[in-house]
């Protein structure tokens, strides 16, 4: 995704717009609405990709149900009777190496979400690529679906009788089965309304339409087929002794144990690979120097343990392998990030919650290289707190050392106001240096640092 926005959701009052790019970092206080933020970018993609209703509630996140989410004022203002969000996203700019190219035009989608018994749900949805767009509105009893071109703008009366039951796959049938050279021709079938323009649509018209939907859904790039990876701000807890389990990916982590032992027993090759890519990060972060795991017994499926190894002072003494849950939180909630930005078969895209959580300053920032290291084939959007992190991301591009370029970060600001956050899209130059900030951005810092200098 390279563009979000917002409006009436959660603290956003005022229509907000936000650049993403391959490495995003959300900055600002706490209660700025960063996690909520989060929360949106996968809900859409759950409307547009994975094409049902998105549940607020779901973990990592609880926004909890319409009337917590939709802009609220107390007084005279109320609440918001809709919230609208939506993106842009250009399959061309996110696509990974060594996958086939797809087509560089760039897609906006939109949504309006309504009351739905006590949840929010898509009452309007609209795709647009260029001037090419298509449009549905659900009612209490029918489906309203619009479209256009250039050349003008066509409507169709009444797609469905009684209540009407919708989800965003109704965008893509409207193209597919509606936008095609016979529609309007056969006997009983409705025919469109001009909205605007004086002639009905071309088949030129037809075939434009019925490529936007096809770009927008082609398997060829990574965002149609694989759910954003969302974690939690805080990941599970260590054990002793793990007991074998599903691989089935959770907020928490409570899957990376397993997966691990599971590539280790399965795939050697691949599992030595991997290790040394973990602990390349662990001696880079200083965490660890070794990781294994620990069958406890001869047959595959039984229980197992997680042991880290520290080595002396240049790498000439080796210490002894340690339980992770020996070694203090650091290590175990960091390596289920680690652990997914790593592995073969890692999403397109994360949704990471202050990843550097129980981490010392030097681990934070080796978290900043890994990141610029990552963005390149996959996107990242970090809610974080650590300076020491986003440092070393400046750091690093201005000395060059990862592919990723100034254009390739966007740091975006929430700055709260009264009662609402403005999102303020930074960007940095080939130095590192933060452009564009506005006068709150890093107050406190700059504050505590007059403070210790006595002025």
């Amino acid at each position: 995704m390279n563009q979000i926005t917002l409006k009436n959701f959660r603290c956003f009052r005022e229509e907000q717009t936000a650049r993403l790019a391959p490495l995003t970092l959300l900055v600002g206080e706490n209660s700025t609405g960063k996690t909520s933020f989060l929360a949106m970018i996968r809900a859409l993609w759950d409307v547009a990709f994975a094409q049902h209703d998105p549940d607020f509630k779901e973990a990592p996140y609880d926004l909890g149900s319409f009337d917590d989410i939709a802009y609220y004022r107390a007084g005279k203002g109320g609440r918001a009777t809709t919230f609208d969000a939506g993106f842009s996203i250009n399959p061309a700019s996110i696509r990974r190496k060594n996958r086939r190219a797809v087509n560089g035009h760039t897609y906006h989608f939109d949504v309006t979400f309504k009351k739905k018994g006590t949840v929010p749900a898509p009452v309007k949805m609209r795709l647009a690529r260029n001037d090419v767009w298509s449009e549905i509105q659900v009612g209490a009893k029918a489906l309203k679906a619009e479209f256009g071109t250039a050349r003008g703008a066509w409507g169709i009366p009444t797609m469905l009788s009684g209540p009407a039951v919708i989800d965003a796959h109704v965008i893509f049938i409207i193209s597919f089965a509606v936008f095609n050279k016979a529609f309007g021709d056969q006997e009983g079938e409705a025919k469109p309304i001009i909205l605007q323009g004086s002639d009905l649509p071309t088949d030129e018209d037809l075939e434009q339409l019925r490529k936007l939907a096809e770009g927008f859904r082609h398997r060829d790039w990574d965002y149609y087929g694989e759910r954003p990876y969302a974690s939690a701000p805080v990941r599970s807890k260590p054990h002793r002794t793990y007991d074998p389990a599903r691989t089935t990916r959770d907020p928490g982590g409570d899957h990376i144990p397993m997966f691990l032992a599971s590539m280790y027993l399965q795939d050697k090759e691949q599992w030595a690979t991997f290790k040394a890519a973990l602990e390349n990060f662990g001696q880079e972060s200083g965490l660890f120097d070794e990781i294994t795991v620990k069958p406890l017994g001869e047959r595959e499926g039984g229980p197992f343990q997680v042991h880290i190894k520290k080595y002396g002072s240049k790498g000439r003494l080796k210490g002894p392998q340690r339980n992770l849950i020996d070694v203090g939180y650091g290590v175990s909630q960091a390596l289920p990030i680690i652990t997914e930005l790593l592995r073969p078969d890692a999403s397109p895209a994360f949704l990471l919650q202050q990843p550097e959580v129980h981490l010392h300053p030097s681990a934070q920032a080796a978290l900043g290289s890994l990141f610029c290291r990552i963005a390149p084939q996959r996107q990242l959007i970090v809610e974080t707190h650590s300076d020491h992190l986003l440092d070393r991301v400046r750091m690093d591009i201005r000395d060059g050392t990862t592919p990723l370029k100034p254009e390739d970060v966007s740091i975006l600001f929430f700055d709260r106001g009264d009662l609402d956050v403005t999102i303020h899209s930074l960007r940095i130059d080939e130095e590192g240096n933060i452009l564009n900030a506005p006068p709150n951005y890093r107050k406190f810092f700059l504050e505590e640092t007059r403070r210790s200098l006595g002025f």
